[in-house]
C-alpha cells in the first residue's frame, strides 16, 4: 500500500498567540496481576513500515503535508478476501454469551465486500488538512485544524482501540468553530489529532519501549514543534492513559487534561475485583455499580485485551490475514462499548465503523496496534497503577453512561488531587466523541473554560 506525502516539507510557522482501555483496562490488568514478578519476553521487532514517497531522515523536523490513496489492487485483494471466508459453525446460545453471533458478521462483512466504498472515507480525510513529522525515529500522522478564531485553545486529541482517529472527524467542526454548533466564539480550539504509533497512518515501531510514557513525549514534541507554547490534552481508552503520562510528565505549557476514561479504582479495591470478590458493603451506590461493572468487564469480556497484551504478535496474524476475524474482533467490542444496547448502528453508520475497521486493514497494524498492549503492561482503571496522584496539572472528567465503567466523583476526587471539573453526562458510551460529537464538545468547552 502507499501514502502520498508531498515532497516539498513544510515547516510551518510558530502561532502568533501562546498555545500548539481501556489500554488493556482489562487485560492490562490481568496481565499485570498474573505475570508479577516475572520478566517480559523479548520480541522480534517488526520490520515492515507504511510505505511514503517522502522520507524524513532521524534528524529531519520537517513537517510535510499528507495525502491518502490506496490502490485499487488492495481494494480489490480485500473483496476477494471477504468473498473467500470461511465461516465458523453457529453459536450454540440464544445471544452473545459465546462471542458476536455469525449472522451479525456475517451481514456486516457481506456489506464491506459489496456495499461498502473506502474512496469515500480516503475523501472524508484528505478533505482536512494532515500531516506527518518524524519524532524519535517514527512517522507520526496527524489531522490539524485551526480554528479561525486567533485565541483558539490548542487541543490535543488522542483515540485509542480499536478506534483510530475517525473517532475525532466530526468533533473538528463544534471544536473549531462553536459558534455554529451552540457556542461562542471564545471557546474555539485548534485540533490535533495524531496516530498512536503502530496505528492507522503513523509508522509502525520497530522497537521496543513506545508506550504511554513514550508516546506522551512525542506528543508534547508535536505539538511544539507546531509552534504552540501552551495546550491542553484529551484523551479515552488509549488516550487517557497517554494523557496521564503527559500529565504525570507535566511538560512546559501543558494546561489541563480532560479525560472520558479516568484511572480512578482505588488500589485495594481493584485487587477484590480482580479476584472476583462480591463488592464490599460500606460502598456507595454509584461505588457499587462502578464495582460490579469492573468485575463483569474482567470476568466476562477481557480475553480479548489478555491475548493482546501477552500475544499480541500471535492474535496479529489472524487480524492481518483474514478481514473476517479483524472485522468481528472489533465489531464485538464497538458493539459492547457503544450506548446503543449491543446495536451500534443505533448511533453510528455502518459505513463508519467500516472506516475505522477498513483503516486497519488497509495500513496492516492489527499486529502493531496490539503491540500498545504489550507497552502498556498496566491496569488502565486502576489510580495506583497509573499514578493518578503524582499529576499536579489540572484534571478534568466526563463520566458517558455507557462507559465500561462509570467512574464515580468521589473516586475521581481521590485519585485526581487537582480534579478540576467532573460531570456525568446524559449519553454516549466508550466512543464518547464518535458516538456523541456535539456532546462531545460541549463537555471539552465546559472542561477547559477556566484554563484558557
Amino acid at each position: 500500500m502507499s501514502y502520498r506525502v508531498n515532497r516539498g516539507a513544510v515547516q510551518q510557522k510558530p502561532a502568533s498567540r501562546v498555545l500548539s482501555l481501556h489500554a488493556i483496562a482489562a487485560a492490562s490488568a490481568f496481565a499485570a496481576v498474573a505475570f508479577i514478578g516475572f520478566a517480559q519476553p523479548a520480541h522480534a521487532a517488526d520490520a515492515a513500515k507504511p510505505a511514503v514517497t517522502a522520507k524524513a531522515t532521524q534528524a529531519d523536523e520537517s513537517i510535510r503535508p499528507f495525502h491518502v490513496h490506496v490502490p485499487q489492487a488492495q481494494l480489490d485483494d480485500l473483496r476477494r478476501r471477504i468473498a473467500a471466508t470461511r465461516w465458523p459453525d453457529k453459536e450454540t446460545v440464544a445471544d452473545d454469551t459465546q462471542g458476536i453471533q455469525l449472522a451479525r458478521v456475517q451481514e456486516l462483512v457481506r456489506y464491506w465486500g459489496k456495499g461498502y466504498d473506502w474512496r469515500k472515507a480516503e475523501a472524508q480525510l484528505n478533505a482536512l488538512p494532515q500531516f506527518v513529522t518524524k519524532i524519535d525515529g517514527v512517522d507520526i500522522h496527524f489531522i490539524h485544524v485551526k480554528s479561525r478564531n486567533p485565541n483558539a485553545l490548542p487541543l490535543l486529541l488522542t483515540h485509542g482501540w480499536p478506534g483510530s482517529i475517525f473517532e475525532f472527524v466530526n468533533t473538528i467542526g463544534p471544536l473549531t468553530n462553536p459558534t455554529a454548533y451552540g457556542g461562542r466564539a471564545e471557546d474555539a480550539f485548534d485540533v490535533i489529532i495524531p496516530s498512536i504509533p503502530g496505528y492507522g497512518f503513523s509508522g509502525r515501531p520497530t522497537e521496543l519501549g513506545w508506550g504511554p510514557d513514550r508516546t506522551a513525549r512525542a506528543w508534547d514534541t508535536l505539538v511544539k514543534r507546531l509552534g504552540y507554547t501552551h495546550y491542553v490534552s484529551q484523551g479515552g481508552d488509549h488516550g487517557s492513559v497517554i494523557s496521564d503520562a503527559l500529565a504525570r510528565q507535566a511538560p512546559p505549557g501543558l494546561k489541563a487534561i480532560h479525560l472520558n476514561m479516568p484511572a480512578t479504582v482505588p488500589g485495594g479495591l481493584m485487587k477484590s475485583i480482580l479476584s472476583g470478590d462480591p463488592a464490599p458493603s460500606e460502598l456507595t451506590a454509584s461505588e457499587r455499580d462502578a464495582y460490579q461493572s469492573l468485575s463483569t468487564f474482567f470476568g466476562r469480556n477481557a480475553a480479548y485485551g489478555a491475548m493482546m497484551v501477552t500475544r499480541p504478535q500471535t492474535i496479529g496474524y489472524s487480524l492481518t490475514d483474514s478481514p473476517a476475524s479483524l472485522a468481528a474482533f472489533t465489531y464485538e467490542k464497538i458493539a459492547a462499548w457503544s450506548d446503543s444496547n449491543g446495536q451500534p448502528e443505533r448511533v453510528l453508520t455502518r459505513d463508519a465503523i467500516l472506516n475505522d475497521i477498513t483503516l486497519y486493514w488497509l495500513t496492516n497494524t492489527g499486529a502493531s496496534s496490539s503491540r500498545f498492549y504489550w507497552e502498556n503492561n498496566n491496569n488502565n482503571f486502576s489510580a495506583d497503577a497509573q499514578k493518578t496522584r503524582d499529576i499536579k496539572v489540572p484534571v478534568a472528567i466526563s463520566v458517558f453512561p455507557h462507559e465500561i465503567y462509570r467512574a464515580p466523583e468521589s473516586w475521581s476526587k481521590q485519585a485526581y488531587p487537582s480534579l478540576m471539573y467532573y460531570n456525568q453526562v446524559a449519553k454516549g458510551g466508550h466512543f464518547a466523541a464518535w458516538e456523541q460529537p456535539q456532546l462531545f464538545a460541549e463537555e471539552l468547552r465546559a472542561a477547559f473554560k477556566s484554563v484558557r
